[in-house]
């Protein structure tokens, strides 16, 4: 077996709405590939539900070339499943996966293959861009920040689903039955060899970002509970801190009752404590309601994607 059997290689790419990208992404991956000399190779991909003509130019690619293959499913379902489905489906022993918006490099897919061949078994990509406007920076950090204070996994700040999995660690992650899927949160604690490569993105070719702000917030509020239930011990330390300060205010609404000569005033500040502890109720409630939220999905046993077309090998 040549190199170890680590000379074939699928390469993963979830796709929506991405009909500008495509096919240039096809030419620079094959370009990027080729001194590798890979004795096989499968492009998949994953089409999760496209409005626009990016299945029919994956189609196309594919008619072409045998080594393209596609999924395409029956509705939106989402990047991470979208991914998970492509590696569910990558049969060959090195899996890379990155976005078909082009801010990728896949330049940098031969050193990743190196570190690979030289033993580690999960070579991940880390963002490395100053450019970036202030708030998607800022909220980055502050992402990466709250969840590695939650969480005993720690991830790297820039960590992205630009990676390469050796194929045993693909089957480890697919042990994971999540219905919502933390994909960049899983790897870390699968354990394994994991080496780290710095990238500057490219500026995407065509198209608009898919990442609005509220997809964004869903994408972390999922990732912080995949990770941890400290959330919801907050909860109870919410409670006992506000329960303690109502007793040491009783205790002086009596002292002014009783020693003073007139009733307690102040509407104003029942008024705010009752907004606040209110306040900080509902986010409780919200919290605990995202975990039953992820508790009933899961008990429903539903399957994770619906594949409507596709000319992979895996059934």
């Amino acid at each position: 077996m040549d190199l170890l059997g680590k000379n074939t290689l699928s390469v993963v790419i979830p796709t929506f709405n991405e009909e500008g990208n495509i096919a240039l992404l096809y030419s620079k991956l094959m370009e990027a590939l080729a001194p590798l000399e890979l004795t096989a190779l499968e492009l998949i991909f994953v089409d999760d539900g496209s409005h626009d003509d990016s299945l029919k130019i994956i189609k196309r690619l594919a008619k072409n070339d045998k080594q393209v293959k596609y999924i395409s499913f029956s509705r939106n379902f989402g990047h991470q499943l979208a991914l998970k489905a492509g590696l569910d489906h990558a049969i060959f022993h090195g899996v890379v996966s990155l976005d078909a918006d082009l801010q990728h490099p896949v330049e940098l897919i031969p050193e990743m293959v190196k570190k690979w061949r030289s033993g580690t078994d999960v070579v991940y990509s880390k963002r490395i861009d100053e450019s970036l406007p202030w708030f998607k920076r800022t909220s980055s950090k502050l992402f990466y920040r709250i969840v590695n204070s939650l969480s005993q996994i720690k991830l790297e700040d820039g960590v992205a689903d630009f990676r390469l999995l050796d194929q045993k660690v693909v089957q480890a992650l697919l042990k994971h039955k999540e219905t919502n899927l933390f994909i960049r949160g899983i790897i870390p604690s699968l354990g394994f060899k994991q080496e780290a490569i710095e990238y500057t993105p490219n500026k995407r070719f065509a198209g608009e970002t898919k990442y609005s702000f509220s997809k964004m917030l869903r994408f972390a509020l999922t990732g912080i509970t995949s990770l941890s239930a400290k959330p919801l011990y907050f909860s109870i330390y919410f409670g006992v801190f506000f329960a303690f300060l109502a007793f040491i205010y009783s205790l002086y609404a009596i002292y002014v009752f009783t020693f003073g000569n007139e009733a307690v005033p102040g509407w104003t500040s029942i008024i705010a404590s009752i907004l606040l502890i209110g306040g900080i109720q509902l986010i409780m409630i919200g919290i605990i309601g995202i975990y039953l939220g992820k508790v009933f999905a899961q008990s429903k046993g539903r399957p994770n994607y619906i594949i409507a077309d596709k000319n992979t090998i895996n059934d």
